[in-house]
């Protein structure tokens, strides 16, 4: 996906494929989710790019956890979705919105992991309602 994204933006420039409006620019919200993201570092001492439990691992519920249950994914899909709209490529930001389903699924299977080996996970689901997007899931 990553791969085919770019490819498409590039290739989408250099042949003047269907590009958007130089108007269209969302560095900002590009800007913001890189933010949110170095925030995610900061608080999360236990993040990992596999879905594992670390030795003394506790539930962090403060700050942009006590928001949604999975900040550092909303960040990366803000970074994926204005990418290619930074970008200017309409067709690299068809490709990366089969990114939001491919976090959904992994959230839910990371959830049902921590339910059962992370203590305190259950209470905090219960206290954080949204997974990804606040007051939507």
């Amino acid at each position: 996906m990553f791969l085919a994204g770019f490819l498409a933006a590039g290739l989408g420039f250099r042949f003047g494929w269907y590009m958007l409006p130089e108007g269209v620019v969302f560095a900002a919200v590009f800007l913001l989710a890189y933010m949110l993201y170095a925030e995610v570092l900061r608080e999360n001492a236990y993040l990992s790019r596999t879905v594992e439990v670390q030795k003394g691992q506790k539930v962090i519920d403060t700050g942009l956890y006590a928001i949604v249950r999975h900040p550092m994914y909303s960040a990366t899909v803000l970074l994926f979705l204005s990418m290619p709209l930074v970008l200017g490529s309409l067709y690299a930001f068809l490709i990366f919105l089969v990114y939001p389903f491919l976090i959904a699924k992994r959230i839910k299977n990371e959830e049902a992991f921590l339910e059962k080996e992370l203590k305190g996970c259950s209470a905090y689901r219960q206290k954080v309602k949204y997974r990804l997007i606040p007051f939507i899931w």
